[in-house]
């Protein structure tokens, strides 16, 4: 197995609401897994693809032609692009949010044989929206690989009340994301490779 390819990674802001934390995450994330030789990084904002709730006849798993709607084939195009993804999600309910949820209900084939890393934060540092993910992810033929990120809600609390700013809060997060990046980029060059 080769090293030296080039690498697409796609980071996910799974929040669209109103003072959302997610594209804070996404973009911190992405920061640090450029700092990675031969990756190349792509924050996908869910603001920018206003997909609706899917309501097609047909499972993208069997799909015959493109859905036509415009923001569905341009994320579906984003997704064909990328070579591994992480997620970044709140957690709502115990699970992960509607918008994420309904961005991976859209796209099927293209996610398949490629692995996914989470970024999470809430209660529990948002591992009960990863579990729910991760299950989604096997249906999506991806490979959830085991290391993530969990912002614990007593520090992200802190960061939504402006009590510590979000680059401290990173800050505290070093060894869970080094070990994240390391296991990704490891499974995203194996993948890539079987694809071949």
């Amino acid at each position: 197995m080769t090293n030296n390819i080039s690498l697409h990674i796609k980071v996910i802001a799974g929040s669209t609401r109103q003072g959302r934390f997610s594209d804070k995450a996404a973009a911190w994330i992405a920061e640090e897994i450029e700092k990675q030789k031969g990756v190349t990084v792509e924050v996908l904002d869910l603001r920018d693809y206003a997909m609706p709730f899917f309501n097609e006849p047909m499972s993208p798993s069997f799909k015959q032609e493109p859905y036509k709607n415009e923001a569905v084939a341009r994320f579906t195009k984003k997704i064909e692009e990328g070579d591994a993804f992480v997620m970044v999600t709140p957690e709502y309910n115990h699970g992960t949010s509607g918008v994420l949820k309904n961005a991976l209900d859209w796209v099927y084939p293209e996610w398949n044989n490629k692995p996914v890393a989470f970024v999470s934060y809430g209660g529990v540092g948002g591992a009960r929206a990863v579990e729910q993910l991760r299950l989604n992810a096997i249906e999506l033929q991806m490979a959830p690989i085991r290391n993530a990120v969990h912002i614990p809600g007593e520090q992200y609390f802190q960061v939504l009340f402006g009590k510590i700013n979000a680059k401290d809060l990173f800050a505290l997060q070093s060894e869970q994301v080094k070990a994240m990046i390391t296991q990704l980029l490891w499974w995203t060059r194996a993948l890539k490779n079987a694809r071949k």
